[in-house]
């Protein structure tokens, strides 16, 4: 029997990349009165890149144009968004300003590569936007300032579902990208939102941070703290992400929360605790339980379950507290990701019904 060669997944185009090619089909037309469909972009890296335009119309002094996001086989929030420029010249001197339409939101809180009061449109982004402006001016000379307005059909609603309203980006979506692709299943994004957490958290004088593995773990927390918004970073998965930024990047207090399987993940030395790319060692189970001075039957027992949740059934029925244990082997590996950061660390172990089984409390 021969096994089938995996279907290559197929990368996608940022928003970034989609307003980009918006905005020179736009400029384009307002400048010569015609818009180019398909319209030819310059990505990041020097390669080049045709888009499709959705619609498009053209006014005295204004000129808009829409592309639809492709992102790909990547499971993007934005898939399907509809990305559109509005394009005006001011009469000033020459440059780009930019200006957030419906469904772009604004910074509010420092911290980010976009300072407060600014559309959150990012350094890569407006500079992809910029190149695409000059090369418009260098094939149609035309003077002024070029206004792009960015908007995102339906994105106060897509912004929901994404870190914006904890970073304080407030009315919509941020358009994103640093290379203008889309790589399927990639975890950067998430990553990079975690570190624009820990930033936004520096720069307004948090001292206390979180990171939870999902939104029980994460209530359980709101129940233990009143904490800024700002502090929760959404770890999710990716603890080594968020931990080695943590090390080049310190906030004094941090309080990680997470189930029980995960975190032993995390206390065996895993940095991504998703299901699919580390596993839970029973053997590994079994040593804390000979910690806590639990009976042999319950032990051996432990080396042949099947999940992580029998184990800690069988502990608590025995009334050992493996939980107690899991939290103080885990803030050990936190502390060594974290090397000598001075970063004062909690780990507190959650049920399903969001209760706290397990906690190391911090040092200090």
């Amino acid at each position: 029997m021969t096994r089938e060669k995996p279907t290559e997944l197929r990368r996608g185009w940022t928003t970034g990349a989609c307003a980009t090619a918006a905005t020179k089909a736009a400029l384009t037309a307002l400048v010569s009165g015609r818009f180019p469909d398909p319209v030819k972009i310059t990505l990041p890296k020097g390669a080049e890149a045709d888009f499709v335009l959705c619609r498009h119309s053209l006014s005295e002094g204004t000129a808009n144009a829409t592309i639809i996001k492709d992102a790909g086989d990547d499971p993007d929030v934005t898939h399907g968004a509809e990305i559109t420029s509005t394009v005006r010249i001011a009469p000033d001197s020459g440059g780009v300003r930019f200006l957030a339409g419906r469904g772009v939101g604004v910074v509010t809180r420092p911290g980010l590569p976009i300072p407060p009061g600014e559309p959150a449109i990012n350094p890569v982004p407006r500079k992809m936007m910029e190149t695409a402006v000059e090369e418009v001016r260098q094939e149609l000379p035309f003077s002024g300032m070029v206004e792009i307005e960015i908007s995102i059909k339906g994105g106060e609603d897509l912004a929901l579902k994404t870190l914006n309203p904890r970073l304080g980006i407030v009315g919509g979506l941020s358009v994103l990208g640093t290379t203008g692709i889309v790589r399927p299943f990639s975890c950067a994004a998430w990553i990079a939102s975690i570190h624009r957490g820990i930033d936004v958290a520096r720069a307004t004088g948090l001292d206390h941070v979180v990171g939870a593995t999902g939104s029980t773990s994460e209530d359980a927390v709101r129940a233990r703290y009143e904490l800024e918004e700002a502090a929760y970073l959404d770890m999710g998965d990716f603890a080594g992400g968020m931990l080695k930024y943590l090390r080049a990047h310190p906030v004094p207090k941090l309080t990680m929360a997470g189930g029980f399987a995960k975190f032993t993940k995390l206390a065996q030395g895993a940095m991504d605790l998703h299901s699919a790319r580390s596993q839970v060692d029973f053997e590994f189970l079994a040593d804390l339980l000979q910690e806590t001075g639990a009976p042999e039957p319950l032990i051996e027992r432990t080396l042949t379950a099947n999940t992580a949740k029998e184990v800690l059934d069988l502990a608590t029925a025995a009334g050992a507290d493996i939980s107690s244990a899991l939290a103080v082997r885990t803030k050990s590996a936190v502390r060594g990701i974290l090397r000598k950061a001075p970063v004062d660390i909690e780990v507190l172990i959650v049920d399903r019904k969001g209760h706290v089984t397990g906690r190391s409390g911090f040092d200090g």
